[in-house]
């Protein structure tokens, strides 16, 4: 193996595609949770009123709830054109857009219930992109593939999250001619920029081809007599054969396989939250804050994901997967010691560096492994219920993170999050030991 065939999957068509469909899905997660958490700091928000308003990320958690009418539903008009797959995602990015720029029209110093309102539509038009995009790479690629694909994706997503963060963080500062006073329009005007970028998205979801598995999906209408009969024939075959389907596949291990990826990513969601304000309560300025965290951090996270998912082809997905989970929940340690010492350029890059890219190993082996456990007969059903499963627990804990910290101090609360992190380790190691991967 030399590293020329390592990485020559990554000219693949359908592996670059989803740089593309990354960016689109990675643009708006920040928008509504990181670099607005910055906005809401400097409106005068307090910490725990930050912490709460991260619960908007639950809508991440319940996409299974609509996952089944993505998977099954066909949209008027715009299936005929673009496909089952193709048409949920571009309706999906053209409501993000009009989320971000209703976020746009909101000042948070004056009351945050329409930012509230606007914020719900973006994370719930980005969570029904994010359930077509998932079904749309699973179908689009084989499984060899989905470890270069799932770090392309990553790496699309990481460049749409230093836009998102690094760039908005920039031109907020740029379009700012006060001198330590807080101004609602630079915020406004970047965050309509930020939703004319998801015409990326949309361009590419248009050019793109539909992929082939959507033709041979159950088509419970066809034998159906009666509209009663049609119903009950859509709701079995949309509803309950996915859950049914994981079920039957891997019986009593699915209660393992849910507990493990219920708790895989909790360290990095728990720990996000907080972030922002940290580096403002620190000392750090915006364009302090953009360079290492938002540019060479991200940097390094798509470093992270691309390392990650060529080794998963080599080495297999449990390997890869461990270790992204060890040094997921390790480098949050390098935050406590931040957080006891003097501001320092140099000590914030190296704990940016490694946290990025723990993260992005970790995420690479993650994508590949749920891709691995779907049935591809209902692969948006069941991969938007293992990520909801991801963000469930992790978001409901960090809503709370910003009393943890005004209680205990950041130094306390990034501890804390690291040890968080071991039971999901003592997982993947059991998974491993009962032979759960690679079962079809």
């Amino acid at each position: 193996m030399n590293v020329r065939d390592l990485f020559t999957i990554y000219t693949q068509t359908n592996v670059l595609r989803m740089l593309f469909l990354g960016f689109s899905a990675g643009l708006p997660l920040l928008l509504v949770f990181g670099t607005l958490s910055f906005w809401l700091r400097e409106a005068g928000l307090e910490l725990s009123a930050i912490g709460f308003f991260s619960w908007i990320g639950l809508v991440y958690a319940f996409k299974w709830a609509w996952s089944p009418l993505v998977d099954q539903l066909p949209i008027p008009l715009l299936n005929k054109k673009l496909g089952k797959r193709r048409s949920w995602l571009l309706l999906s990015q053209i409501t993000v857009a009009v989320g971000l720029i209703g976020i746009a029209t909101t000042d948070p110093a004056r009351g945050i219930s329409g930012l509230i309102g606007f914020a719900l539509l973006t994370a719930f038009a980005s969570a029904t992109q994010d359930i077509a995009l998932d079904a749309y790479r699973i179908e689009s690629g084989l499984i060899e593939d989905q470890g270069a694909m799932a770090a392309t994706y990553q790496m699309g997503y990481r460049l749409a999250m230093i836009t998102s963060s690094a760039g908005a963080l920039f031109l907020a500062s740029w379009l700012d001619q006060t001198d330590n006073i807080y101004e609602p329009k630079p915020w406004m005007y970047t965050y309509i920029w930020m939703a004319a970028l998801m015409v990326v998205g949309m361009v590419t979801t248009i050019l793109s081809p539909e992929p082939s598995p959507n033709n041979i999906h159950p088509n419970p209408e066809r034998d159906a007599r009666s509209q009663s009969e049609r119903i009950v024939s859509w709701f079995r075959n949309a509803v309950v054969m996915p859950f049914v389907d994981f079920i039957r596949r891997y019986r009593l291990q699915a209660i393992i396989l849910l507990a493990m990826i219920s708790l895989y990513r909790i360290s990095d969601i728990v720990m996000g939250v907080m972030s922002n304000p940290f580096y403002i309560d620190m000392g750090f300025s915006k364009q302090e804050i953009a360079t290492v965290s938002k540019i060479f951090g991200v940097i390094m996270t798509i470093l992270g994901a691309l390392v990650g998912g060529s080794l998963i082809k080599y080495f297999g997905v449990f390997k890869i997967l461990f270790i992204g989970a060890a040094l997921s929940s390790l480098t949050n340690l390098l935050f406590a010691w931040l957080s006891l010492n003097e501001p320092s350029i140099g000590a914030l890059t190296l704990t940016v560096s490694a946290d990025n890219f723990s993260a992005g190993v970790a995420s690479a082996a993650f994508i590949a492994y749920l891709s691995s456990l779907t049935n591809i007969q209902y692969s948006a059903t069941q991969y938007a219920l293992f990520s909801s499963l991801m963000f469930l627990l992790p978001k409901s804990i960090a809503g709370w993170s910003g009393v943890f910290v005004e209680t205990w101090g950041y130094a306390y609360f990034f501890l804390t999050t690291a040890l968080i992190g071991i039971p999901s380790l003592m997982l993947v190691w059991f998974i491993r030991r009962i032979s759960i991967e690679g079962r079809p």
